[in-house]
């Protein structure tokens, strides 16, 4: 037996610029091992959505981390993805999966989120996404219950080879999804809204991963 330990991977707030949040991504990022970031990017002209891709996935990408970005509007993803120098796209409600995994060929990295169902997530898995995603807010602000997060990254870890995100709503909650056997596990607000700053929401949910983490054969 060898122990298993899920990985952090955090998600932005919805940003319509850089600004201030690059400096709070580099404290983040640089206070625990992180392995993915998503940033969410509000609705703006390509030009500026590339702009803003280059001004805060560095604060990531130095640290480590892959960064990944989910584009909000009627922009190609893709191409936004590439030329603003990110690792992937992240599909949220609506998206083109099969589309999207199509124009990845260059060896840039494709999530799923906004599953609402068990069909929905295996129908992610079939259109070759690198990583499906439980548990995160919807657009207006719902969040699942979190025993309806667990039971799902449980589901999934146990029967798909797919890696698994499970969002943690709080700080709290990361220990509980850290042993659902999901290869990692997402914060977003419970990390920007931390009273003693970013910093520190990581180096409690790094802490709370290895408390959680089951010993498993993987």
């Amino acid at each position: 037996m060898t122990e298993f330990q899920p990985r952090l991977y955090l998600v932005s707030p919805l940003l319509a610029g850089p600004e201030p949040f690059r400096d709070r991504l580099a404290e983040a990022c640089g206070a625990a091992e992180t392995a993915a970031v998503l940033l969410r990017l509000a609705p703006a002209d390509e030009r500026t959505l590339v702009k803003m891709i280059k001004a805060a996935a560095p604060a990531a990408q130095d640290a480590g981390a892959a960064v990944l970005v989910e584009v909000l509007g009627e922009h190609d993803a893709a191409l936004v993805a590439a030329r603003g120098g990110a690792d992937g796209v992240h599909g949220g409600a609506g998206a083109d999966l099969t589309g999207l995994r199509q124009r990845l060929r260059d060896g840039r990295m494709l999530g799923a989120g906004q599953l609402r169902t068990k069909h929905d997530a295996m129908t992610a898995g079939e259109a070759g996404v690198d990583y499906v995603m439980f548990g995160e807010p919807r657009p207006d602000g719902y969040v699942p219950p979190l025993d309806q997060t667990v039971e799902r990254a449980e589901w999934w870890a146990e029967i798909f080879e797919t890696p698994c995100v499970a969002y943690a709503p709080t700080l709290e909650a990361v220990r509980d999804l850290a042993r659902t056997g999901a290869e990692f596990v997402a914060l977003g607000d419970a990390v920007w809204s931390h009273p003693a700053g970013p910093g520190e929401a990581l180096r409690i949910a790094a802490e709370a991963l290895r408390q959680g983490a089951p010993e498993a054969a993987r």
